[in-house]
């Protein structure tokens, strides 16, 4: 199993900004909706970035690959942005699976809201599991609604009327070798423990980000 993330901090605009490290012990394989290391391959490390509520910039895969540099990370990894504080990281385990999530419900919205819905607040989550076991890629791309579904599911639960974030992102890791497990679906061998492990971490990190005032604004000058 990876090891938890690494709390770090960088210095941008003069402000000491935390960021979570995943430095794979060795090369896992991924499913990312990431802005960098997105789609599917063999990755090495993901980071989870807190940026101001300002954020602008539009080339997010070069900030996050500088990031990396910065902190001596190798070959291709994952890099995650979100305006939450990923020092409130929460993590849920469940049979062998365990995932971390960065909950940020500032601007919660159904995924078939129509075009012309008004602006909304910032607010992301992000979540990385880790499967233990190798999954086919049908597997992987089903791993990924899975954790979908289970975590609309915590947002209801907590009475959140909202299917997420216009800016939700997953990314899903497992060995890279092994036998292909062919299934990721709810009830599937893996999917079941992903889904509980995944409901578990946005049923626990939601609620708080429902009031919680964005890093940013705690911060910035």
């Amino acid at each position: 199993m990876p090891t938890a993330p690494s709390l770090a901090t960088r210095s941008e605009d003069g402000l000491a900004i935390p960021l979570l490290v995943w430095r794979l012990s060795r090369p896992r394989l991924a499913i990312s909706s990431a802005p960098l290391g997105g789609g599917i391959g063999v990755r090495d490390w993901v980071i989870n970035a807190t940026v101001p509520i300002s954020y602008r910039r539009d080339d997010p895969d070069a900030h996050l690959a500088g990031l990396a540099d910065q902190f001596g990370l190798r070959g291709p990894g994952v890099g995650l942005l979100t305006g939450v504080d990923v020092a409130r990281v929460v993590d849920a385990a469940d049979g062998g699976v365990r995932v971390w999530a960065t909950v940020g419900l500032g601007s919660p919205t159904w995924a078939a809201a129509a075009d012309e819905e008004p602006g909304v607040r910032v607010g992301t989550v992000n979540i990385v599991a880790w499967v233990p076991a190798r999954l086919g890629d049908a597997a992987l791309v089903n791993a990924v609604a899975t954790v979908t579904e289970a975590k609309t599911q915590a947002l209801w639960e907590i009475g959140v009327e909202a299917t997420g974030t216009a800016t939700d992102a997953v990314t899903v890791l497992c060995p890279a070798d092994g036998p292909a497990e062919p299934y990721g679906g709810p009830r599937s061998r893996w999917g079941a423990p992903l889904a509980r492990a995944a409901h578990r971490a946005v049923r626990a990190g939601g609620p708080d980000s429902l009031t919680e005032v964005p890093w940013s604004v705690r911060h910035e000058r």
